[in-house]
Formats: C-alpha cells, structure tokens, sequence
C-alpha cells in the first residue's frame, strides 16, 4: 500500500476522532453551561433542536461546496470552524448568546460530517477494500475519549471556557496537522470506469480495448440505425436522453438509501436516548443498572464498527444491512419481552452490534455512486437519515403519551425488519 496512502487513512482517522472529542465537550459540559446562561430543560431541548437544524443546513450546502472546492479544503475548513466555535457554548452568558453560539457549532459538525465522509470515500477507494466503518468507530472512539478528558478537567476544578479553549486550541493543531495528509480529488469518475481502478493496469492491460474502441468510432453506421431518406440519427439526442436516465436512476438511488438510513438512524436514536429510562421504568431497576442499558449499547457498537469492515469485505455491504438489522429487530423484541435486567442489557447489547455496520455501508454506496457528485449525493443521504435521528426519539416521546414506553419500541422493531426486506438498495 502506498504510504500516501496510509498517511490520509490515518489523517480520516484523526478527523473522524477530532469530531467526536468536540462534540463529547460540548456536552460533558452541558450542566455547567446551562446553570451559567439560566437556560432551563424545555428552553435547552430547543437550542438542542436548533444546533441540529443547523447541523442540517452544514451537511446540505457542505455537499456541492466539496465537490466544488474539494473535500480535502471543506475538511480543513469545517474542522477549523468547529476547532473555534466549541469555545462559543462556554462564553455564552444568556439564551441568546448560546443559540447563536450552538448554530454555529452545530452548522460547522454538519459539514464536517459531509466533508469528512467525503474524503473517507476517496480513502477507502484507493485502499480497494471495506474501511468505512472503522472510520465511524473512531468518531464513537473520540466521544467517548472526550467525555473522559471532559471529566478529568472538571475534576480538577478547571474551568468550562479553559477546557473549551484547550479543546479548541488542540482541534485546530490537529487539522494543521491532518490536512496536508488528505487526498486531492481526482478525475471524476463513471460508474463504469471508477478513479480507484489502477491506472498503470489501465494503460497498459486495456490497451488493445481502448484501440478496438477509437476503431470502432471510424466503422460506418449500421442500415438499421438509417432514418428514412437516409439521415443517419446524430449522437447528441441518445447522450441527452441517457444523462436524464442516469440522473433520474441516481436521485431515485439516492432517495432509497436516505430511508435506510433514515430508518437505522432513527433506531440508533431510539436506542441511545430511551434505553435508559427504558430499563428504569419497565424493570423498576436503579438509575446505575438503568445505565448499564446504554453502556451495553455504546460498547457493542463500537465493537461493531471495528469489526464490520472485515465482515463487509467478506459478505458484502447487503449482507452487513441486512442480517444486521434482523439482529437489530431481534434485540428490540428481547428488550420488549424482556422480564430480567440481564436479558435486557443483551437486547441492547444486539441492537447496537445489529446497527454498527449499516450506516457506513450506506454512505460508502453514497459516495460511489459515480459522477462528479459524489459529495452532494452523500449530503442529500446525510440530511434524510440526520432527520431519522431527530424524528426517532420525538416520535417515541409522543408515543409515551398513550402507551408504555416499551411497547413504543414496537416501532424501531417493525421499521428494522422493513429496512432488512430492503437491503438490496445498499447493493454498489
């Protein structure tokens, strides 16, 4: 493997962790920030709404910025804004100073998250083998090393807008350092002829079919194809005809993969925002065995997406989707039926090994659609499937109004099972 190569994996890498890390001090920091703006629970789950809507905004615009510009220059833009804007939440002192503060953080994770993907498609190209999802382990891996270093300066008495200016000052000597190692764009690729294939193969073993075919340009049209009076039909109608195909297949494929994601997104929600009350108010278990419910869910997708890059390299991406999700489905069913707290801790457990793997695959599709819009196609899958993460856990809040928590988990259960049925869309 070239050395460049493995250099951009390793600056992804940083990227992806990069994110996690800031995210994990914003809120680690969460009590502290509220109790200095006076900003109470309802009021903060709106700004948190807030932060998500410009996250959506972030991934919506990064997507035709990088596939303009480049996602090696989004990439040290977005990770350079959110580097100085985790620092807002921190010198925020009232409602309005931390909505303005947590718009700009939020919009710059959004194209971060774009960008990033982006570039961990070109790596993962070039490496010619499922590494997707060890991408997105790292992002898992930098949370949950920022919550612990988030804990350690509170510990120590240190406070919120030092570690946010330390955080940020890190941030931005990372992406100093990362960025030089990202890859360049390159030619834009067709779907019949990808940027990853080698290029010396390509000039040397299809040599003699690049000659058959300059040849075959010079051959006289076929009678068939006269019109009459003998017109020979021009090739520029059929290009035209072909390019309003291919556009149509690909927003139709593209739509397809935002609701898998959408889908396994929203039970990725579900999971880590209800999991703990779950297990609370149905076994009438404490608050640290209640916590044990996310715990087990982090950990086994974390482990998960470790993993999945070898199991996607040896089954494929549909497969990873779909019994994937069946796991998923399985898990839900045990934590609804579940009547003990160790039973419970290994549905979740089978939920979040059953969704570590999908969302890459998804996105790693996404971006080898083909064309010179693999940036945008990736930010219209992210903004479907960020809404999935959103909707989830409103949806299974409204829910709660009429039935019980648990029974309300029905839902992921039977939007998994669809999203298995439909795998096939995850197919390259």
């Amino acid at each position: 493997m070239d050395r460049r190569v493995a250099m951009a994996r390793a600056a992804v890498f940083a990227a992806f962790t990069l994110n996690g890390v800031l995210l994990a001090m914003w809120v680690v920091h969460i009590p502290a920030i509220t109790d200095r703006t006076g900003v109470s629970a309802s009021t903060l789950s709106v700004l948190v709404l807030l932060m998500a809507s410009a996250a959506l905004v972030g991934m919506r615009l990064a997507g035709p910025a990088a596939d303009r510009f480049g996602s090696r220059t989004l990439v040290a833009v977005a990770a350079s804004a959110i580097s100085v804007t985790v620092l807002g939440p921190g010198l925020a002192t009232d409602p309005v100073t931390l909505a303005i503060a947590l718009a700009c953080f939020g919009f710059g994770m959004g194209a971060l998250d774009v960008s990033m993907n982006t570039q961990a498609v070109h790596v993962e190209r070039a490496y010619r083998r499922p590494i997707m999802s060890s991408f997105h382990a790292m992002f898992s891996a930098g949370a949950f090393a920022g919550s612990l270093v988030g804990a350690a300066a509170q510990h120590a008495g240190w406070t919120t807008q030092l570690t946010l200016l330390c955080s940020g000052i890190g941030g931005l000597g990372v992406t100093a350092l990362l960025v030089p190692h990202l890859l360049g764009e390159s030619r834009p690729e067709s779907p019949s002829h990808p940027e990853h294939y080698d290029r010396v193969g390509a000039q040397t073993g299809n040599s003699a079919s690049q000659h058959a075919t300059a040849d075959a340009r010079t051959i006289e049209p076929d009678a068939s194809d006269q019109r009459p009076g003998g017109a020979v039909p021009t090739d520029s109608a059929r290009p035209r005809a072909d390019q309003r195909g291919e556009r149509r297949r690909r927003t139709q494929k593209v739509f397809a993969l935002g609701c898998i994601a959408f889908v396994l997104l929203l039970a990725e929600g579900v999971a880590a925002d209800w999991s703990a009350l779950q297990v609370r108010e149905h076994l009438d278990t404490s608050e640290a065995g209640a916590a044990l419910a996310f715990g087990a869910f982090s950990a086994t997708m974390t482990l998960g997406r470790f993993l999945a890059d070898r199991v996607s390299g040896a089954i494929g991406p549909v497969a990873i989707v779909r019994y994937g999700t069946l796991l998923a489905a399985a898990g839900f069913a045990v934590v609804i039926a579940s009547p003990w707290l160790p039973l419970t801790l290994l549905g979740w457990a089978m939920c979040g090994l059953g969704l570590a793997g999908g969302v890459p695959q998804i996105f790693s599709t996404a971006g080898n659609l083909g064309g010179t819009t693999a940036a945008t196609d990736m930010s219209r899958v992210f903004t479907i499937g960020y809404l999935g993460l959103l909707a989830g856990p409103a949806m299974i809040g409204w829910l709660t109004a009429v039935i019980p928590l648990t029974a309300a988990l029905a839902v992921p259960l039977m939007l998994t099972l669809a999203c298995a049925a439909a795998a096939h869309v995850v197919s390259r």
